[in-house]
């Protein structure tokens, strides 16, 4: 593609503008009873133009090419922009020299060929079926693999440019005994190497197993952990209190409270932009990427800004800015929430108590005061013996969850947007069965 075409007949409509170009190719395995399933693949190519003009900002996106693409954008544009409202605080960032090198493109994990991916698949669905019997099947069994290349310039001179591959694997076990229980999980990495197929299938297939023959709970007040599934869920709740959209809008209680106390002193959150699913130099407009202490032993220090709301308060932008695709401009968000990993596995000293695996219904939760009533899986624990449970309900407000954190285990996983250890937690309410 011409780009030097491209920005010329833009560059000649607008005061100025941002190009965003999207080049990602995907193929996703799907196995079911030991053989192949399904197989496809899909190809995304487009861009994504934000412009200004007399103060007016507006965004339009195509999938056509070169010439056509220009014509459609600047179309689109001219029927948009009377409708848009004047914003002196809509503009781009300027030009950057230089941004962090970090591994997050893997070309050999590509050039891997395609039989050898179905193997690992079936290999991983395989070690499910096999692990126990009572184990009657298997559901979305699948290996995704996803090359990405962003390329963003404006015109203000900045152009940045970069790759990403994502390994993705996932599988639902299903058991069957008094009861029938099933669970799900999934595994990413920028490497193939990086997703041990048969260790994550074996993990799979033991919680499945161990949720057979589950148990009512009483209602009551626990202490007790939540996985590092469920302390990721909880996290992302809480991480929408943390956007400087959300503080300009006045929807986060964490107003006035910059460097003082809100959560327990054992925990430590940062949001990166070189880790985790959202990993890149740069983020949705180009600011170089970074990582930023959110909360220290406790304290919370500080927003998390895009250039946008960045300027509204006078800041520079944290290089918190997101795009999901071409077809939505990008908007205010955490890159990757990370709660900072304990000394020890704190599961193993648990013999009395509740310990929450998995969350149902989070975007229930109400992200502004900070209430959630959600669907819980785990484990009673008494006197060192493990009951499992399902079908309770886990309720509280995500404030105080965190500020009664006893201990942060050493466990992280990442999960959509944020990544967490298991925590031990006081005050856990159940309502039982």
């Amino acid at each position: 593609m011409d780009y030097k075409r491209m920005v010329e007949r833009i560059d000649s409509a607008f005061d100025n503008w941002e190009l965003f170009l999207l080049n990602e190719k995907t193929k996703t395995f799907a196995c079911k009873d030991k053989e192949l399933f399904g197989f496809e693949i899909k190809h995304e190519e487009g861009i994504a133009l934000r412009a200004i003009k007399n103060s007016r900002l507006v965004f339009t996106y195509t999938y056509e090419n070169e010439d056509k693409a220009v014509d459609a954008l600047l179309t689109r544009s001219a029927t948009l922009l009377p409708f848009m409202e004047k914003d002196v605080d809509a503009v781009f960032p300027e030009k950057c020299l230089a941004y962090p090198e970090i591994s997050i493109y893997d070309s050999k994990s590509l050039e891997i060929n395609d039989q050898y991916k179905i193997e690992l698949l079936m290999q991983m669905e395989k070690t499910i079926l096999d692990y126990d019997k009572r184990i009657i099947v298997t559901r979305n069994c699948e290996l995704q693999q996803n090359e990405i290349h962003a390329t963003i310039i404006n015109s203000s001179g900045l152009l940045a440019e970069s790759k990403k591959t994502i390994f993705t694997i996932s599988a639902m076990a299903i058991a069957k005994e008094d009861n029938e229980v099933s669970w799900y999980d999934w595994l990413w990495s920028y490497r193939l190497n990086g997703i041990d197929a048969k260790g994550f299938g074996r993990n799979i297939a033991q919680k499945a197993i161990s949720f057979l023959s589950n148990r009512q709970i009483d209602t009551g007040i626990y202490e007790g952990i939540l996985s590092s599934q469920a302390s990721s869920d909880m996290l992302e709740i809480l991480s929408h209190s943390f956007l400087g959209e959300n503080l300009y809008k006045d929807k986060t209680n964490l107003k006035g409270k910059e460097d003082k106390k809100c959560f327990s002193d054992t925990l430590n959150i940062m949001d990166s932009g070189l880790k985790g699913l959202d990993g890149f130099p740069f983020d949705g407009e180009g600011t170089p990427s970074g990582e930023r202490l959110v909360v220290k032993e406790g304290h919370f220090l500080s927003f998390l800004h895009d250039n946008y709301y960045g300027r509204k308060f006078g800041l520079s932008s944290t290089g918190n800015s997101v795009r999901h695709g071409i077809k939505e401009p990008p908007k205010c968000s955490p890159r990757c929430l990370i709660i900072e990993k304990g000394q020890r596995d704190i599961g193993k000293f648990i013999t009395n108590g509740v310990i929450i695996e998995e969350l149902m219904g989070t975007h229930t939760a109400n992200p502004i005061t900070g209430d959630f009533s959600l669907g819980a899986t785990g484990y009673l624990c008494k006197n060192g013996e493990r009951y499992p449970f399902n079908g309770v309900i886990f309720s509280g407000n995500v404030f105080e969850l965190f500020n009664n954190v006893k201990e942060v285990g050493n466990d992280v996983r990442f999960y959509g947007i944020c990544g967490s250890p298991s925590l031990f937690v006081e005050g856990i309410k159940i309502s039982g069965t």
